[in-house]
């Protein structure tokens, strides 16, 4: 994305190594701040988890950088299950931290890391009209 600002609750799962290790997270959310397409803070209480994703983005200088954004279209995907490469494409938002794949998007830079988050129940509107509400696509 050209630019990210705000604050993406992580109340799914987060990607690489730490899907296994933490699990779904609905009952103890990951909230990232983001500013200018970087993490600017991370809350959770789980400590372990806030920490070791800390550290997973800070491994080079653009692990901390959103390198994607995307919205899962699978309507057959109806709940997360844990295995990140399923519940990114659960309807809804995901974001990505770090490498952004620039053979595919044209990206100027790079990262050693890529780690996906997703959440759930979303709403999201383009251009002032609502296309999804809690998770379900209204168009």
């Amino acid at each position: 994305p050209l630019n990210s600002n705000g604050v993406f609750v992580v109340d799914g799962v987060v990607g690489d190594y730490l899907c296994e290790r933490f699990g779904d997270l609905q009952s103890n959310p990951l909230t990232i701040e983001v500013e200018n397409n970087r993490i600017r803070a991370l809350h959770s209480n789980n400590r372990d988890l806030r920490d070791e994703f800390r550290a997973y983005t800070s491994t080079d200088e653009n692990s901390d950088r959103v390198g994607e954004f995307a919205i899962g279209t699978n309507i057959a995907c109806t709940h997360v299950i844990g295995h990140i490469l399923q519940d990114e494409k659960i309807p809804g938002v995901h974001i990505a931290f770090g490498h952004p794949y620039a053979e595919h998007t044209g990206a100027n830079w790079a990262s050693k890391t890529h780690i996906d988050c997703v959440g759930r129940d979303f709403d999201i509107w383009f251009d002032g009209q609502q296309v999804m509400r809690e998770g379900k696509f209204l168009i």
